[in-house]
C-alpha cells in the first residue's frame, strides 16, 4: 500500500490540538521530529518533552483528501493560512525493515560482531550477536553502545554475572553472556525494551540465561559486572542503586555521558567506585564518554 504525508511546522499551535485533527482527518500515524537542531537528550520521567522547532508528520492513505486535512486545521484553530507546510508520496516498502538498509555487521574491539538478523556474518570464529532492535534503544550504532560493547570486549568475563541497567534492546546484556558470562539482568522501563530484550535473546538461543525485568526494584542479588548505559542524570540521580547492585571489587561501565558532564557523573559514583581515566567518542559534533572503575572494598 502506498501512503502519503503531510508535514508541517508546528511554530505555535497547541500540540495536542493539532495531533487530535490529524487523527480525525485520518492520520494512520503522527510523529513529532526536530526542525532545528535542539535535541532533547534528559527528559524527566515520565515527559515527553517536544523540541522548540518542531515538526509534524502524518501518515494517511492515498485516499484521504488533504485539502479537508488543511481546511479543518484552518477553521478550528482560526488560522488566516497554515504554517509552512508540503505534502510527500511514499513508495510501499516493507517499513518495518527498511532500517536494515544502513545496518550492517559491525566489529566491536577484536572478536566481537553485531550482525542483523538473517544477514550473514564475516567468520564462524568471531562472537556474534544477532540483532533485530525493534523500537527498542540499541544496536551499536549510537558511540555510547560502542563504547561499551568495545569495554566489553577487552574485559575477562568467563563464569561472572552481569546486570545492563536501562537494557534497551538488550544488545549489552546478550554481549556479556555470548563473551562469557555465566549469567545476566535486563532492566529498562520502557516495555518496548522489555519485550525486544526477550526477543534478541531468543534470537540469539541464550534466554534461558538473561533475566529482563521492568523496574530496578525487581533486579535481585548483587553482579560481577554492571554496565548502564543510560544518561548523565539518571546515572547521577540512581547512583546509590546502580552500586548497591555491584559486589566489591566488581567492574562498572557507565555510558551515555557528554564529555563534559563526565566529572559530574564521576563525582556521585567516587564514593564507592576507583574510575579510570574516561574513554571519548564523537559522533555527529556530540563527544560521549564511557566511565569505567571498579567497586572498593569499603565506601570512603
Amino acid at each position: 500500500m502506498a501512503w502519503r504525508q503531510f508535514i508541517m511546522r508546528l511554530d505555535a499551535l497547541e500540540v495536542d490540538t493539532v495531533e487530535a485533527i490529524f487523527e480525525r482527518c485520518g492520520a494512520s500515524s503522527v510523529t513529532f521530529l526536530d526542525a532545528g537542531d535542539d535535541p532533547v537528550l534528559e527528559p524527566g520521567p515520565g515527559e515527553t518533552p517536544l523540541w522548540t522547532d518542531t515538526t509534524i508528520t502524518g501518515l494517511f492513505a492515498l485516499d484521504i483528501d488533504l485539502g479537508h486535512l488543511e481546511a479543518t486545521l484552518i477553521s478550528e484553530l482560526g488560522l488566516s493560512t497554515l504554517p509552512a507546510h508540503h505534502i510527500e508520496d511514499l513508495e510501499d516498502r516493507a517499513w518495518e525493515r527498511e532500517w536494515l538498509k544502513d545496518f550492517g555487521p559491525m566489529q566491536f574491539g577484536r572478536h566481537l560482531w553485531i550482525v542483523p538478523k538473517g544477514t550473514q556474518h564475516p567468520s564462524v570464529d568471531d562472537v556474534v550477536i544477532h540483532l533485530d532492535p525493534g523500537l527498542a534503544f540499541g544496536t551499536g550504532t549510537h558511540a555510547t553502545t560502542a563504547l561499551c560493547l568495545e569495554w566489553l570486549d577487552g574485559q575477562t568475563l568467563k563464569d561472572k554475572t552481569l546486570l545492563d541497567y536501562g537494557c534497551g534492546s538488550g544488545v549489552l546484556g546478550i554481549a556479556g553472556l555470548k563473551l562469557g558470562c555465566s549469567s545476566a539482568v535486563g532492566m529498562d522501563i520502557d516495555p518496548q525494551a522489555v519485550i525486544a530484550t526477550r526477543q534478541n535473546a531468543d534470537n540469539n538461543e541464550i534466554g534461558e540465561k538473561l533475566r529482563v525485568c521492568g523496574a530496578a526494584d525487581e533486579i535481585e542479588g548483587d553482579f560481577d559486572v554492571v554496565v548502564a548505559n543510560i544518561l548523565a542524570g539518571p546515572l547521577v540521580q540512581f547512583a546509590d542503586s546502580i552500586t548497591l547492585t555491584l559486589r566489591r571489587g566488581g567492574m562498572l561501565a557507565l555510558s551515555g555521558v557528554l564529555c563534559e558532564q563526565a566529572d559530574d557523573v564521576m563525582a556521585a559514583y567516587e564514593p564507592w567506585i576507583d574510575f579510570e581515566s574516561p574513554v571519548f567518542k564523537k559522533q555527529d559534533g556530540q563527544i560521549w564518554s564511557r566511565l569505567t572503575g571498579k567497586r572498593r572494598a569499603e565506601r570512603r
